[in-house]
């Protein structure tokens, strides 16, 4: 997936074992920085520092928003595990630099939240961080940090949302449970 004025302009990243500079670490500037004024939820089954968790999710990734701007946001999937650490500085576990690994960012609009925490609820990710507050608009987004995902079958869930530079690139989330209508396939 390539998007943006930039797409065909792409240069191989940096070491992505070190902080300096590269597209992994800038866009993970306000999750590994000690800063009040970041606030974002992060999510992987096997979260930094935490050993033999069990989960029902595979999921792993980082759902930030801009509290200085009302409507700026971002959202991460990615296949790391152990990763990012949150508030401690970047650190990229040693043990999966030799892997093949996975990092997609949108830049979404603080409105399309709401929309993305409804499938993660599906999903049931495993929580290791949040910091974003609370807000009347983002019900599923309060449903998802207490942990309330139970929905009523057949357990998966589309939901569209998209970026947020304009004309938007339409992204569709394909949410599925681990009690869903497909589980024995």
């Amino acid at each position: 997936l390539i998007a943006g004025a930039n797409a065909n302009a792409w240069q191989n990243t940096q070491d992505l074992a070190r902080l300096n500079g590269h597209a992994v670490a800038k866009t993970l500037e306000h999750v590994i920085e000690a800063n009040a004024g970041n606030k974002f939820i992060a999510y992987n089954n096997i979260p930094p520092d935490i050993l033999k968790v069990k989960t029902k999710s595979n999921s792993k990734g980082v759902l930030m928003m801009n509290p200085g701007d009302l409507d700026e946001a971002s959202w991460i999937v990615h296949t790391i595990p152990g990763f990012p650490k949150a508030l401690t500085g970047y650190v990229f576990p040693p043990a999966e630099i030799q892997k093949g690994h996975l990092f997609i960012c949108l830049t979404i609009k603080e409105s399309e939240i709401d929309a993305i925490a409804m499938a993660l609820r599906i999903a049931t990710p495993l929580i290791y961080h949040n910091d974003i507050p609370e807000d009347p608009a983002r019900p599923n987004l309060k449903k998802l940090v207490n942990g309330e995902s139970r929905l009523t079958p057949p357990l998966t869930v589309t939901r569209q949302i998209s970026t947020a530079a304009a004309p938007g690139l339409k992204v569709t989330i394909y949410s599925k449970g681990e009690k869903s209508k497909y589980a024995h396939l």
